[in-house]
């Protein structure tokens, strides 16, 4: 390949994203980089600290935090200061969390620098909130993934029920409505779709076939800009 492709994947929690964005990886050969589980490190720090509604901490904590990922066989691993968290950055407190302090602008700014430096090393799917507005707004490929709301509370839903995790539909569902509200509505990198992005909605849709539209259309965009067509 001649030029190191940078593939940026936004939209609202449930839509998919990490799935459509680790197929893609590990289709393409790619890097894999979930940047919401590094707001998701951090906002369980957090509250292990007990610091969750002190702003300025939590902006000292994440300026002081050895943060890394390492993905390995189709699993994205999050360490903090050396210790493995992938399991405990997924549960419902984090989940409730986890926008309110994504919000802050100083906690944005470091884990902004600390995803570049992964992108400066090219060949990568990177998959968050504002990666195709923010992060990486010269992606080579823009995706912005969506669907119902119903759809991604379901998603959602099955993912703790996997882990024995008591939750019920209608708080997961108000759980997404409040992240939506709140990821939309901030001043600093709001989700919102970047003009250049291709827009696709997969509800009703399964991850072979996400896979499928999406490998088509980040090829025809590439052609488009004249670079090397990706092997699918």
């Amino acid at each position: 390949m001649l030029k190191k492709i940078i593939i940026a994947i936004d939209g609202p929690a449930g839509s998919g994203k990490s799935t459509a964005a680790k197929n893609l990886a590990t289709k393409l050969g790619f890097i894999y980089l979930d940047t919401g589980a590094m707001y998701r490190a951090i906002t369980l720090m957090a509250i292990k600290k007990g610091i969750v509604d002190d702003t300025q901490a939590v902006i000292e904590m994440a300026k002081n935090l050895n943060l890394n990922l390492k993905f390995e066989n189709g699993l994205t691993k999050v360490f903090v200061n050396g210790q493995e968290v992938t399991d405990e950055i997924r549960s419902a407190e984090v989940n409730s969390k986890v926008s309110e302090i994504s919000a802050i602008p100083e906690v944005r700014e470091q884990m902004v620098k600390i995803q570049r430096e992964i992108g400066s090393k090219g060949n990568i799917v990177a998959e968050g909130r504002d990666v195709t507005t923010v992060v990486f707004p010269d992606a080579d490929v823009k995706i912005f993934l969506t669907a119902s709301l119903d759809v991604r509370a379901q998603r959602r839903l099955r993912e703790f029920q996997q882990k024995n995790i008591p939750i019920t539909f209608e708080e997961v569902k108000a759980n997404l409505e409040k992240r939506d509200k709140i990821d939309s509505g901030r001043k600093v990198s709001p989700l919102k779709k970047a003009d250049d992005a291709i827009e696709f909605d997969n509800t009703g849709f399964t991850p072979e076939e996400d896979l499928e539209f999406l490998l088509k259309k980040i090829n025809e965009t590439l052609r488009s800009k004249g670079i090397e067509i990706l092997n699918n």
